[in-house]
């Protein structure tokens, strides 16, 4: 598996509009590059693109979702470091193989798939691969 790049990087937030303003000043922006929500993930994300890196602060939109479970444990902050693949099938399969837990299976996001890797493996990260 080779990976190509940092795909993005995902915040928790409690509260996206208050996020935006903290962090918008920081990163040189008005506003998001790009907007949306993700009914399948219970997330509403603002992603802005840091050179060729999407840096993406996500509200979960539904109590039982990942990004309120983790900020209910964790408080808000780095959620996930996602890692950009040529196949996100053909990585799993090569790292299964090398003892690498998922989390679940592959899951479809636009024109792509990603998967998560166990945190317990990679030091308490949860690492996305997305292709």
């Amino acid at each position: 598996m080779e990976t190509k790049k940092i795909d993005h990087i995902c915040i928790a937030v409690k509260n996206l509009d208050k996020a935006q303003k903290i962090w918008e000043p920081v990163l040189g922006k008005s506003k998001p590059d790009e907007e949306y929500i993700d009914e399948s993930e219970k997330i509403k994300v603002a992603r802005y693109w840091v050179g060729e890196v999407g840096f993406e602060l996500m509200e979960s939109t539904d109590q039982d979702g990942d990004v309120a479970k983790f900020i209910e444990k964790k408080g808000e902050g780095v959620m996930l470091i996602s890692f950009n693949v040529d196949n996100t099938r053909r990585a799993m399969d090569e790292l299964q193989k090398k003892g690498y837990p998922f989390i679940g299976g592959p899951r479809p996001f636009r024109d792509s798939e990603f998967a998560f890797i166990h945190p317990h493996k990679m030091n308490g990260v949860l690492l996305e691969i997305i292709d």
